[in-house]
């Protein structure tokens, strides 16, 4: 199938952009495409009018902030995982950059676009999750930011308002005694996956940020990961992690189907192994 019709901009600037997305209501940003040109053929979405936002230099800058990296919306897979950016996470983000899709996905896909889109099996939205990540939020009236587990809403939702944008990912520096497993399970390399774990564990500091998405929801960021170690994380948290605390916390988050429940516990045990 072939998109809808739709009028086509391609601003300079942020401003500029900012100001069509404020005029239009049913305007749709696009960066790589890799998620809104599929849904423009299949005419899943049907615009008004595209905001390729691809010309503004602002937002594929990269830069190291005090403790933490600020990327442009625009920076692709390809940037992390060649290493034309900082790292500030001992090389996890390229890992994960590295394993997206195909390599022609990852020249075109964007961090932003990945994370507006708000698919819970993508990539980044779980394993910036697990990171700590926060994001800045821009509008024709001003700027706000949001946490990325607040961000993400729901399945493909996220609160993104009306004329607003992802202009910049905030990833605070990985501490030198922290862990770090991502695992990620598909039918066949490229396909999205159906089960997904990521997590961040620090037994000195004795915190942990574990994240388990692939879900039909927005990923579970587990509120008390203490519980599945027995109210405790230290250096040896590996042999101390309870499957049976984890089943019964993805029971309570909705995942009430048994397979389900038993892929992402594999995933989840296999993302601690390769943390330890």
């Amino acid at each position: 199938m072939k998109p809808a019709p739709f009028d086509y901009a391609r601003p300079r600037d942020l401003a500029a952009a900012l100001a069509l997305l404020g005029s239009n209501a049913s305007a749709k940003v696009m960066a790589g495409g890799q998620s809104l040109g599929p849904m423009l053929n299949l005419r899943l979405a049907q615009p008004e009018q595209i905001v390729d936002i691809t010309a503004i230099d602002e937002l594929k800058q990269a830069e190291i902030s005090g403790d933490e990296l600020v990327l442009g919306a625009c920076v692709t897979h390809a940037d992390i995982e060649d290493g034309r950016v900082p790292d500030v996470t001992s090389g996890a983000m390229r890992s994960v950059a590295g394993n997206i899709a195909y390599r022609a996905v990852r020249n075109r896909g964007t961090l932003g676009g990945s994370l507006s889109h708000a698919d819970p099996a993508a990539d980044w939205v779980s394993v910036l999750t697990a990171l700590g990540a926060r994001l800045t939020l821009r509008s024709a009236s001003g700027t706000r930011q949001v946490t990325l587990s607040d961000f993400i809403v729901g399945a493909l939702q996220s609160c993104l308002q009306p004329g607003e944008l992802v202009a910049a990912i905030h990833i605070p520096k990985r501490s030198a005694s922290s862990h770090w497993g991502y695992v990620k399970t598909c039918r066949k390399t490229g396909e999205f996956a159906h089960g997904q774990c990521a997590l961040l564990i620090d037994g000195d500091a004795g915190s942990a940020r574990i994240v388990i998405g692939a879900l039909d929801a927005a990923p579970i960021l587990i509120a008390e990961p203490a519980e599945l170690f027995g109210g405790r994380i230290g250096a040896d948290y590996k042999t101390r992690f309870d499957p049976g605390v984890a089943d019964r916390l993805l029971v309570a988050a909705g995942v009430t189907d048994a397979v389900h429940r038993h892929i992402h516990l594999t995933v989840l045990k296999r993302a601690l192994q390769e943390a330890a």
